[in-house]
């Protein structure tokens, strides 16, 4: 996959692009993306008999490859206007997606490993994995979280910088229409997210914070596009 200039670019861009001898197109990553972990989703299911981890596993693969595919078209929207370039190296150059992603899956994990199986029902780790988790599957696991919570972490930085831009930036009509076309995107793969929901469903915190994402990132937005 080509990349533009350095700084101008998601990490997960920027990473698919300095890959030695890889030059691929953006569908073609997204598709090599999908169809990697979900065969090692389906051969660890296999070897360690986890029937139960199939299903949640592949959803957390489809979003993640959906976030992906949705990432690249959003920066690519971006890309293709006039964009200040305060605003640009902000979204792209901070590298604040990453630190979110990284708190986000911080706590994720102390959550899962620490706090939940202290509570009296059954853990969402057990009832994937048993009582006595394979460290390969569990290492899967958590490559798979992270990828699916370093995505949710840009499509919260980029609602919040999108936000900001509407209120410091006044553009034409028509840009704004493709800005607002761009939100879009972003709020979508938000959407997406809730692919995720009925597999937690049974711990209303994760509900909540699953939901209370989407609904933020559709709030902030519509904050950006009241104001532009």
């Amino acid at each position: 996959m080509t990349s533009p200039e350095y700084g101008e670019t998601w990490v997960y861009e920027s990473l698919v692009g300095t890959v030695p001898g890889l030059d691929v197109s953006a569908r073609t990553a997204v598709a090599l993306q999908f169809l990697g972990f979900e065969a090692a989703i389906l051969v660890v299911a296999a070897v360690y008999d986890l029937p139960a981890a199939v299903l949640p596993g592949t959803a957390a693969v489809v979003v993640a490859t959906i976030g992906s595919w949705l990432m690249v078209r959003f920066s690519r929207t971006v890309r293709d206007l006039q964009t200040p370039a305060a605003y640009r190296r902000l979204l792209f150059g901070s590298s604040i997606d990453v630190v979110l992603g990284v708190l986000a899956f911080v706590t994720l994990v102390t959550y899962l490993f620490v706090v939940e199986p202290g509570s009296s029902e059954e853990s969402l780790v057990t009832g994937l994995f048993g009582p006595d988790p394979p460290v390969v599957a569990v290492w899967l696991a958590l490559l798979v979280l992270w990828d699916v919570v370093y995505r949710i972490g840009t499509c919260w930085w980029a609602s919040l910088v999108g936000c900001w831009r509407a209120l410091v930036y006044e553009f034409d009509p028509e840009t704004t229409r493709r800005y607002r076309r761009a939100d879009a995107i972003n709020v979508a793969f938000a959407g997406v997210q809730l692919l995720l929901v009925p597999f937690v469903i049974g711990d209303p915190l994760l509900v909540a914070v699953l939901s209370g994402h989407v609904v933020a990132v559709v709030a902030v937005t519509t904050l950006s596009w009241l104001r532009q």
